[in-house]
């Protein structure tokens, strides 16, 4: 019996592309470039998958790959070859512990350094400002990408009113919602404005409530 290879390896690959591959996605990963040691030079290209990220912040859930996909629509303006220069970043956002970790991974801004800070009064999820010639951009969510009821049933959760049952069920809704991103482009997700004439003003606090640890007791 003659086997078919080509007929093989196209089955082969839309069945890995369906179950195995959406790590490889370009959502999920983005090349920066950093220094090559402690005191060295602008040569160290890396690239950052989604799962790195995540072992950075704890677990996968969709509000991190929401923070990597916005900050990727908006670094693309800056960095228009695709490689972000973690040194000459700098980023305000939301005081959400996903959209935070994934603007710390992602640009290299540090609250020690003056380069990253929280600020909930920001209009969009980021403001991401390329340092050398102040570039400024601001990357917000489209309307009607995510679940309402996500937001309405978190922010239950945020207020300790959910049972260890209906958390499981938000969980559910944020994994279906992530599976969603996934295998989607940034690009359809996401807005992005230059901010003309922006002035870096860092709003320095330490008020905000880690809200990915508030229900860890419910059982």
């Amino acid at each position: 019996m003659m086997i078919n290879f080509n007929r093989l390896q196209t089955l082969f690959c839309l069945v890995f592309l369906q179950y195995g591959c959406i790590t490889l996605l370009p959502a999920q990963t983005q090349k920066v470039i950093d220094t090559d040691f402690s005191k060295g030079q602008l040569l160290n290209i890396q690239k950052i998958k989604y799962s790195d990220l995540v072992k950075f912040h704890g677990h996968s859930c969709d509000g991190l790959l929401e923070g990597m996909q916005a900050l990727q629509v908006g670094l693309n303006v800056l960095y228009p070859n695709g490689i972000v220069d973690r040194t000459n970043t700098r980023v305000v956002s939301k005081s959400s512990p996903c959209l935070t970790d994934a603007a710390n991974y992602l640009t290299g801004g540090r609250y020690q350094y003056n380069t990253f800070y929280v600020d909930n009064h920001i209009s969009g999820m980021y403001i991401i400002q390329r340092i050398d010639n102040h570039k400024t951009v601001i990357v917000n969510r489209k309307e009607n990408v995510k679940p309402k009821i996500i937001d309405m049933m978190g922010n239950q959760a945020i207020a300790k009113a959910l049972s260890y049952t209906q958390l499981r069920k938000l969980k559910q809704l944020e994994d279906d919602y992530l599976k969603k991103l996934k295998r989607s482009n940034p690009q359809s997700n996401f807005t992005v404005e230059e901010l003309v004439d922006y002035k870096w003003e860092s709003q320095l606090k330490s008020s905000f409530v880690k809200t990915d640890i508030i229900n860890k007791d419910v059982k």
